[in-house]
């Protein structure tokens, strides 16, 4: 339950919070122990030249008679805080509790004198380094002491001045992980946003591209292309159900009044078969009607159940071409090839050869039979990334007050009215050239003429995205 409360923001503040305090913690404690570790290496340094400086003070005086066990020098001149030198001539039987007991000094820091001929050793306060050293053929230990102020002081200042940094490096964190935190989640919240913005209702509307995050990017142009998908089917089914009832009921209403009319009274066989013919020919548009129907509906973005394969669009083009002249002998189609490039596979796409048959045929034959079989000019060009496919024609054009509807199945335009045709050549290559995440844009102008331009990703940028995918 406590999870579920917690947003992934608040999350990544605490975590970016605790890997600031470890850090933080790591450098400071790295710091605290280097500079203890120093001043305790530095300040034996000064005691052992001392202890160097006695011995040597020592060694140069004419006569040196100590009795043993007998503190001979308790006290020098204060170089050092608190100093204190001794000079103790070695027992006979090596027993240092007596000076010990004197000095308050462990008696086993002189056997390591003795034994190693140098030893350190400290308590709370004081500092002690010994050495050994022979005078007239007998045993005596120096020994230098003095109080480290910089340890009981000066590290003393070093730990609330880390504290208090470590405190306010916490305060800082906080306000810095609160900020970054923000500052990365605000691009998804945006996006977040705009989707709930998103409905039925609008589904025109698209996400922005984020500046500088490639990763974004990516979850953006996703979305957007899954929002392309969605709105071509929800328009497709949309127009569907808004224009099936009136393209279906005209025909039916034909055949049922025909037969209702044949049936009212006898008739001869003539007037039968005219009948009969009629309805026929109103059944056949019903067919044709149907079968578009279903073909716009499986063209609705479905790319899934469509198998895609390599497809060279110059010879597809070709296919077109040659099936449009057997078809109609008056097509009179110009293939312009001045813009092929040098290499041929920038021409490969990938999609599914029949669907962009089909889609082309439809452009291609619009542009006969709209420009009374002028001639219309087929233009096939390729970038890098992108192949073209511009189709121009000379006929009646679209009215620009139509334009907006030019994609809805069954619409024709106001001045199509002496032309065969049901209006679903248009939308249908749009959901074809969509479905191969291509792109096509018409202009026209009345009595001017149209060009369709078609853009479809080639193989390789294709194969390149997915795999840029995959790696994601």
């Amino acid at each position: 339950m406590f999870n579920k409360v917690i947003t992934n923001q608040t999350k990544t503040m605490v975590l970016l919070m605790l890997v600031f305090t470890a850090i933080i913690l790591l450098f400071s404690g790295l710091v605290y122990f280097s500079i203890v570790n120093f001043s305790h290496q530095r300040f034996y340094e000064l005691l052992k030249i001392r202890t160097a400086t006695i011995v040597q003070i020592e060694k140069s005086k004419d006569h040196l008679d100590l009795p043993e066990n007998y503190v001979l020098n308790s006290l020098n001149d204060e170089e050092l805080p608190m100093e204190k030198d001794y000079v103790f001539a070695v027992p006979t039987d090596s027993n240092f509790k007596k000076i010990s007991q004197e000095v308050h000094i462990p008696d086993y820091f002189f056997k390591n004198i003795i034994r190693e001929g140098e030893s350190n050793y400290n308590d709370e306060e004081f500092y002690y380094i010994g050495q050994s050293f022979r005078y007239d053929d007998k045993d005596y230990i120096a020994i230098a002491s003095a109080k480290n102020h910089y340890v009981v002081y000066y590290l003393g200042f070093l730990k609330r001045t880390l504290i208090t940094c470590i405190v306010l490096s916490l305060f800082f964190s906080m306000i810095f992980s609160f900020y970054l935190s923000k500052t990365l989640f605000r691009p998804i919240l945006k996006i977040t946003g705009k989707v709930k913005e998103i409905s039925s209702e609008n589904l025109h509307l698209r996400l922005e591209s984020q500046p500088d995050n490639k990763e974004l990017n990516e979850l953006v142009d996703t979305f957007n292309d899954m929002l392309n998908r969605i709105e071509t089917s929800f328009e497709t089914q949309n127009h569907l159900i808004g224009n099936v009832s009136h393209e279906l009921r005209t025909p039916l209403t034909s055949i049922m009044g025909e037969a209702d009319v044949a049936l009212s009274i006898s008739r001869t066989a003539d007037e039968y078969k005219e009948t009969l013919g009629i309805i026929l020919d109103e059944a056949e548009k019903l067919d044709k009607k149907i079968k578009a129907l279903l073909m716009i509906a499986q063209t609705g973005f479905d790319g899934k159940i469509q198998k895609m394969d390599k497809v060279r669009i110059d010879q597809l083009l070709w296919d077109v071409i040659e099936t449009l002249r057997r078809i109609d002998s008056r097509n009179n189609i110009y293939l312009d090839i001045s813009m092929l490039p040098d290499n041929p596979k920038k021409l490969k796409v990938q999609g599914n050869e029949q669907l962009l048959h089909l889609a082309v045929a439809n452009i291609i034959s619009n542009g006969c039979k709209y420009s009374n079989f002028q001639q219309v000019k087929v233009s096939l060009g390729a970038t890098n990334t992108d192949v073209y496919i511009i189709v121009k024609d000379n006929g009646i054009g679209i009215p620009e007050v139509e334009m907006n509807k030019i994609y809805d199945p069954f619409f024709r335009a106001s001045n199509t009215n002496n032309y065969e045709g049901y209006g679903i050549g248009l939308p249908l290559a749009r959901n074809i050239v969509r479905m191969h995440h291509g792109e096509l844009i018409v202009s026209s102008h009345e009595n001017q003429g149209t060009t369709v331009q078609m853009k479809f990703p080639n193989f390789y940028s294709t194969m390149k995205g997915e795999e840029i995918n995959k790696n994601l």
